[in-house]
């Protein structure tokens, strides 16, 4: 399955994760959302993926993001 990955800025506790997992796994096309809160990354597994769209659920979970970045 295509995967993309983004680097993400503020993110603290198992509350910005969750909140990132749901804002992300809204988004058309996803079927899965893995975050590594210790590397600050979050990666999108999904066919179709729409970087903006991606990018702007993370900033709506209220959290910085670069990318997509090489894995």
């Amino acid at each position: 399955m295509p995967q993309k990955h983004y680097s993400v800025t503020g993110m603290s506790c198992g509350h910005c994760v969750a909140s990132i997992t749901e804002e992300v796994g809204e988004v058309t096309g996803v079927r899965e959302v893995a975050v590594d809160l210790a590397a600050s990354t979050v990666t999108v597994y999904g066919t179709d993926l729409d970087d903006h769209l991606v990018r702007a659920a993370i900033v709506e979970a209220g959290h910085g993001v670069s990318g997509p970045v090489p894995a």
